[in-house]
């Protein structure tokens, strides 16, 4: 008996919709690749602007809905309301880390034309990490992405502390994705499957070994998850890679890769691993009150504001992680609000660093920052904003992500992981205050802080800080959009 011929999983251009905002970015990251060759270094901002706008464009086609919701590519990509979001902000806030790439790296020498192409290559592994619905597709989105991102790290060669930091970023990636990729083999050899969904429905009938073998692959997955995030212990990478390398470029991968381990979190934990939820909760939860812990402790002991918030990362993450933990509906919404809340506040905390520093001189020590508020009162108030939003005082956009997350993991029956971060939160705002304190009561330096000239970055810099006080006062519609994602 002859049986059929396979029909192709895509007949047409037109099926290819739902993955069109993928094309734009990439085509766009080949289109400024090839002008770069033929355009005079001096003309550079024609590409950088080209590069904004490719990501800005892109992702007011997916809020418009430009190719519309469905899985193409025999099911391995998957496009619907949690990626749209996930993909929007990711974008906006790349596009705006990229805006002040520019003149930092452009008066530093640093700024060579495969910058934006990198930027570009980076969100385009976001967008595919998210709308995985394999791990053959998580695997390639995320290597895509974690690529880029050692390139953009180690792009200042001369520097020996930049080079340090692209090195450790690349050794312990290399490693995550190792426990990652292992992971994913041991739970495909006990399902017999790579897609999600399919090892959702597979696990219901597996017991004894096989169960095990699943059980053991979740381990090493979330370990994977935990190095890519930079949650304690797996943390080593982080302080060392955001203190060596270039501020804008820290303020990039210290943003949209945490809305693309979010998005990897949510489908494997989620989509394929929801069924053993209540194994993978204990460790979600150990993680979340380790990094607390971790990063909070550790950044107290900081001078160099660089090293402050990188450790203050790791313990957003411990919050992100309250969501996670937590699960459900409530839960992941909450942990994609953090996500998001916290992509916009790194993104801003680091364009602080930018718009201080100039050539010679980089405003990363905590006492560069002393009596601020007496030469710019406007620049003190916009970091004001930051560190109070960081910091979680209401009614900033802070206050209300770590407000959703402590609800998920009470939702998510973890009382004692919400007292643990509350605990930790107060903790917290001691270092985010001491910024502050320092801006608005020291005395400054005999050399003082100039702001960064440029009427068009001084503009991005003000909306993205004025961001966190907007968006806290009015964050349900951004809630509730997370909360459609899950419905």
């Amino acid at each position: 008996m002859i049986s059929a011929p396979m029909t192709p999983p895509v007949r047409t251009l037109a099926e290819l919709g739902p993955i069109v905002p993928e094309l734009v970015v990439i085509l766009g990251a080949f289109a400024l690749l090839m002008l770069d060759l033929f355009l005079d270094p001096r003309r550079r901002i024609v590409t950088h602007a080209l590069a904004v706008a490719t990501l800005l464009g892109t992702a007011v086609l997916i809020a418009a809905g430009v190719g519309g919701h469905g899985t193409i590519l025999a099911d391995m990509f998957v496009r619907d309301a949690g990626a749209d979001v996930l993909k929007v902000a990711g974008l906006i806030v790349g596009a705006i880390a990229l805006g002040y790439a520019w003149p930092y790296l452009r008066e530093r020498g640093l700024y060579h034309g495969e910058i934006p192409v990198l930027f570009l290559f980076t969100s385009a592994g976001m967008m595919l990490l998210v709308s995985a619905n394999n791990m053959t597709m998580v695997y390639v989105g995320l290597e895509l992405l974690a690529l880029c991102s050692y390139a953009l790290v180690a792009c200042d060669r001369d520097n020996p502390l930049s080079s340090e930091a692209a090195m450790k970023y690349f050794v312990l990636g290399a490693l995550a994705s190792g426990m990652l990729l292992f992971g994913m083999s041991l739970i495909y050899g006990a399902t017999g499957t790579l897609s999600l969904p399919g090892i959702d429905q597979a696990i219901g009938g597996l017991v004894g070994e096989g169960r095990v073998l699943l059980l053991t692959g979740m381990v090493f997955v979330l370990v994977g998850i935990a190095f890519k995030f930079g949650a304690a212990p797996f943390h080593m990478w982080l302080p060392d890679t955001y203190h060596g390398a270039p501020t804008p470029i820290v303020a990039f991968i210290s943003s949209v890769p945490k809305l693309a381990a979010f998005g990897m979190a949510w489908r494997l934990l989620d989509t394929a691993l929801g069924q053993v939820h209540d194994q993978s909760q204990l460790l979600l939860a150990l993680l979340a009150a380790l990094s607390l812990a971790v990063g909070n402790l550790f950044a107290i002991a900081q001078t160099n504001l660089k090293r402050m918030l990188a450790y203050s990362t790791i313990s957003h993450v411990g919050f992100l992680f309250l969501g996670l933990a937590g699960g459900g509906e409530t839960g992941h919404a909450a942990a994609m609000f953090y996500a998001i809340s916290y992509a916009i506040m790194s993104v801003a905390s680091f364009g602080a660093i930018v718009m201080l520093s100039r050539a010679g001189f980089e405003a990363e020590r905590i006492d560069d920052y002393k009596g601020l508020n007496q030469r710019s009162p406007w620049m003190a108030g916009l970091v004001l904003c930051i560190m109070a939003s960081l910091a979680g005082v209401p009614p900033f956009l802070g206050f209300w992500a770590k407000l959703v997350v402590l609800q998920g993991a009470l939702e998510g029956d973890l009382l004692w992981l919400a007292i643990v971060g509350i605990v930790f939160a107060v903790i917290g705002a001691f270092y985010y205050l001491r910024v502050i304190k320092v801006m608005y009561f020291d005395a400054p330096n005999a050399v003082p802080v100039e702001q960064r000239q440029g009427p068009l970055l001084r503009i991005v810099f003000a909306v993205n800080a004025l961001a966190l006080l907007g968006l806290g006062l009015f964050w349900s519609p951004l809630m509730a959009w997370c909360q459609q994602a899950f419905a």
